[in-house]
């Protein structure tokens, strides 16, 4: 192989990391937490709990229509790591979930006006239970970076037992009107082998 196919072939890699890698979260600023006791930390947080309602109700084009147009939505791979390698545990080139509006509002169609969803017909039944909830002012006037913890509970069919999945979530909400819009959000599993049968909910 020459210098120029070795040159190429570096180059088609970097490209290839940028188109899956996500857009980097803005920096977390801890100067510029809302506080709990802010009416907008309010606002925010019933925001994340009313969009756990509607997902647990099976509510999806509610939903869909709570997301932004230049969404991201993403949920990168875990991996165990020692101690001192824990900066090392997301690798947000190789992704569960890497989904934009587009693709988002295709799954959402799927689910809500076709009969080919097989692997949610007939649904899961779900609990999402979110919690520990921080919300930051951004560097835009309008947008607050959030991040949450997610514990869903999912129950399928006649099965006596049930799955859990647990993550951290880190949400861009975009103010608009009286609500905001989900312009940004990406999950961290607390598993390496994610423990359910597929990830054909939303999380």
């Amino acid at each position: 192989m020459t210098h120029a196919d070795d040159n190429a072939t570096a180059l088609a890699a970097a490209e290839l990391k940028t188109l899956l890698e996500p857009t980097p979260l803005p920096m977390l600023d801890t100067s510029k937490r809302i506080s709990a006791a802010d009416p907008l930390h309010t606002e925010l947080m019933e925001f994340l709990v009313d969009e756990a309602e509607m997902l647990d109700n099976l509510q999806f084009k509610a939903w869909g229509a709570t997301l932004a147009e230049d969404l991201e939505y993403n949920a990168p791979l875990r991996r165990t790591r020692t101690t001192r390698q824990q900066d090392q545990t997301v690798v947000r080139t190789v992704q569960h979930l890497h989904e934009d509006f587009g693709s988002m509002q295709l799954r959402i169609m799927r689910v809500a006006d076709t009969t080919s969803a097989w692997g949610e017909d007939p649904p899961s039944r779900t609990r999402r239970f979110i919690s520990n909830i921080r919300a930051y002012r951004t560097e835009q006037a309008n947008e607050y970076l959030v991040r949450s913890y997610e514990l869903v509970t999912r129950s399928r069919f006649d099965f006596d037992d049930f799955d859990l999945i647990p993550c951290e979530r880190y949400d861009i909400l975009r103010r608009d009107g009286v609500s905001f819009k989900l312009a940004r959000r990406e999950i961290l599993l607390d598993q390496v082998v994610v423990g359910t049968p597929n990830l054909g909910i939303f999380l």
